[in-house]
């Protein structure tokens, strides 16, 4: 670089920081600063400049937001912090409900208001920046991991490449909506339809369509936006103690942030709230699906903290969906994994919130005894939270005079084995393991993106399997050969090859995936996440005792009974030593490089604590620890045996470390405590 002259280098430098600053003008102020013709002269004044001088290219220049092509698939990274969806109520007695449930996780109740924003109908996404520059951008995923699309996300002129902040912390996490304008949503669809390709049903499709495409040109001509509605810094000394602060400061820092947000101090307040856009979001350039509220102060968000799935401190309470009338056709039933009996009504094609419904579920037996609902019958149907479809009624006036009532099949459609009803149940049974409809949905399962990520083991494929009796198991998956697939129809010896090379790689996927692709009952991928960091390996939690399973954080009695007794049953443990055999990943790999001897005991062992941990409240870890022998004090010495680590550990963590202290985590102590508790 020493042969470019400084001149070169500093107007480089110049057209950076106006473009940066024009874009961010037009994009995010919606208050231009200059003329489109002068914003173009100056960027591709910037473009020849880096063409002729490609040392000078940085990662923040504005001529970056469209990357290259990108040769294959995304990769799937894991979210640095997990990407929660959000609890929903549908209307304002939930939304009571929801107040009443978070205030009664608090012992003494502080004084509290809301921030009410409206909920985007678009994609989410998080964005991590490291010392101010925009490293990574991930789509939502399972919450756990997500895809790296960070490429596309660089075309959206919103989402600035640099934050505009001095001194940035190390990494900063922003998380925010995706979205189509109206507008773009609809020139779009003209040109798709005057090139007679099909339309987007709706600006969320095109949304997550667009942020998929593998040529990050391709999202740049679409003109997506980004509003941003959280944050996590790493340090820095930022006074963000609310919600609606974090929301001045993103705006601050270069991004754009949706400017109907407001502070209700009540939840007659946040009503009031809800009913005006209600009423009002038609008027709106974008789609909005509803209102998320959450609790504005972050320390109370911190103590609430979250359940399996959803953060305690915000809901979204979703609009109305739409109802239309239509007409049952016919009423079959599906065959479930678990060997669930779900009925489902086929219907007579409408359009319904923007697509074409011809299905919707029944739920179960008892739904449709309530109901009556019969084959002829003319129905009301609606998207419960604008996705599945359900019945909502049926009209009786406008039933035909020969329908009949449905009569519920007593034995499974797939194996013709006796179905079963638990009293204590509302869904029915097929419980014959071997019935082909619970293989192929196992296999399905096993298969998934989520589980094993098996890239071309789809459903056809099982099935296509499963007719030539080549697997009849999961662990038969494993010993399929290049040979015999290739003789079978549309497969070849490229695809079976391919397929393979799939299923070998997908030995190396870790210990929770495998937990979750077992398609235990009850069991997401953030329980056997959960579960996988508890227990370690297959057999410490094929032995664990229903109390042990309880014990935790995050398992309920539910999970803990389905969990003993799937691993009760004969059947599942020879598939777990076929699977040892195979040699899949059966323990979880982060224990095996801990700094903690394992097999150490806490009898008589000084522990400190410090920080915020991430489940235990200090006083339940202190009764933790001294339940088993530790004994907790206050000060590092070099008598202190273990450091309990949290979030924000401070001098005691830097202490600790110049002591050779061993430091652990919460979930570090957890795994102890269980392996003390199991001897």
């Amino acid at each position: 670089m020493s042969s470019i002259s400084k001149k070169i280098i500093h107007r480089v430098n110049q057209l950076k920081l106006q473009v940066q600053k024009a874009s961010y003008a037009y994009y995010v102020l919606d208050n231009p600063i200059m003329e489109d013709s002068v914003y173009d002269q100056l960027y591709r004044e910037l473009q020849t400049l880096e063409n002729n001088y490609p040392e000078l290219v940085a990662m923040d220049s504005p001529t970056q937001r469209i990357g290259d092509k990108l040769d294959s698939q995304f990769a799937s990274v894991a979210h640095n912090i997990p990407l929660y969806s959000l609890d929903n109520a549908f209307n304002f007695d939930e939304l009571r409900q929801w107040e009443i449930r978070w205030q009664k996780q608090l012992t003494t109740l502080a004084d509290f208001d809301y921030v009410c924003e409206l909920k985007i109908d678009g994609s989410a996404i998080a964005l991590t920046y490291e010392n101010g520059i925009l490293v990574k951008g991930l789509t939502r995923g399972d919450g756990i991991t997500g895809e790296d699309i960070t490429n596309n996300l660089r075309t959206i002129k919103s989402i600035p490449l640099k934050l505009q902040i001095d001194n940035p912390p190390p990494i900063v996490e922003v998380r925010g909506e995706a979205f189509l304008p109206l507008q773009e949503f609809k020139r779009i669809n003209q040109e798709r339809e005057k090139n007679q390709d099909n339309t987007f049903a709706n600006p969320r499709n095109a949304t997550a369509g667009t942020l998929r495409q593998l040529d990050p040109n391709i999202v740049n001509q679409r003109k997506l936006q980004f509003f941003a509605y959280n944050i996590h810094l790493e340090a820095g000394n930022y006074l963000i103690d609310h919600q609606h602060q974090a929301l001045t400061f993103l705006q601050k820092i270069g991004f754009l942030v949706n400017p109907n947000h407001q502070v209700c101090g009540t939840l007659t307040e946040v009503i009031n709230y809800c009913n005006y856009w209600e009423n009002n979001r038609q008027n709106l350039p974008y789609m909005t699906d509803g209102v998320v509220i959450k609790i504005n102060s972050l320390a109370l968000q911190k103590q609430l903290g979250f359940t399996q799935k959803f953060p305690r401190w915000a809901i979204a309470l979703k609009y109305l969906a739409d109802e239309i009338p239509t007409i049952v056709e016919n009423i079959i039933v599906n065959v479930g994994r678990t060997g669930a009996i779900t009925p489902m009504a086929i219907m007579k094609p409408v359009q319904l919130a923007g697509t074409t419904v011809q299905r919707a579920t029944l739920h179960n037996y008892h739904f449709m005894e309530q109901l009556d609902i019969r084959v002829g019958d003319t129905v009301i149907i609606r998207k419960a939270g604008e996705i599945i479809p359900e019945v909502v009624k049926v009209i009786t006036e406008l039933r035909p005079e020969n329908s009949h009532p449905y009569k519920f099949p007593s034995h499974c459609p797939e194996c013709n084995s006796a179905l079963v009803r638990p009293q204590e149940e509302a869904v029915t049974r097929c419980v014959n393991n071997s019935c082909p409809a619970i293989l192929r949905g196992s296999l399905i399962h096993w298969a998934s993106r989520q589980a094993m990520d098996i890239r071309g083991l789809g459903e056809k494929v099982i099935i296509l399997l499963m007719e030539h009796k080549l697997i009849k198991s999961i662990a038969d998956i494993y010993n399929l050969k290049v040979f015999e697939m290739a003789e079978l129809e549309r497969m070849g010896e490229k695809s079976a090859t391919k397929l393979i090379r799939a299923i070998e790689d997908s030995k190396k996927q870790p210990f929770a995936k495998v937990l979750y692709g077992l398609g235990i009952r009850y069991v997401g991928a953030i329980n056997a996440q959960i579960l996988a960091e508890n227990f370690y390996n297959i057999d410490s939690l094929a032995q664990a005792k229903i109390t042990d399973l309880e014990a935790v954080y995050g398992i309920g009695k539910e999970i803990a009974n389905s969990v003993f007794e799937w691993f009760s049953i004969e059947q599942n443990k020879l598939l777990i030593n076929q699977l040892k055999s195979i040699g899949l990943t059966l323990h979880y790999l982060d224990r095996q490089n801990t700094n903690v001897n394992q097999q150490s005991l806490l009898n008589h062992k000084n522990i400190v604590i410090t920080g915020t941990l991430p489940t235990l409240k200090r006083n339940d870890a202190k009764k933790l620890i001294e339940s088993v022998g530790g004994k907790v004090t206050s000060a590092i010495s070099s008598n202190t045996d273990y450091l309990l680590a949290g979030e924000k550990a401070g001098q005691k963590l830097d202490k600790a470390q110049q002591l050779n202290i061993k430091i652990i985590s919460e979930a570090d102590l957890l795994t102890i405590v269980q392996k003390i508790n199991d001897e």
